[in-house]
């Protein structure tokens, strides 16, 4: 355990020591992958938990259900 904390602490030291443009391209690389995979974790979390409370089917049953048609304006030309 304490080498991969002494490892970590090397890399943090090597991240805040270069200058702030390569070290916020490090840092955006690492970050974009973690954050992506943390929606998508949410993502699927979220869609079997609405789907055990039935939310789903609710929000499925909305979708299908036709808008009432929007009535026509004639405008006094037309008429």
């Amino acid at each position: 355990m304490h080498q991969i904390a002494d490892w970590w602490d090397g890399v943090e030291l090597w991240v805040a020591g270069l200058p702030f443009v390569p070290q916020f391209a490090v840092v955006l690389a690492a970050m974009v992958p973690v954050c992506f995979g943390i929606a998508y974790l949410l993502d699927r979390v979220l869609r079997v938990a609405l789907r055990l409370l039935g939310r789903d089917r609710v929000a499925a049953r909305e979708a299908v259900t036709p808008a009432p048609a929007a009535r026509s304006i004639r405008s006094k030309e037309a008429a």
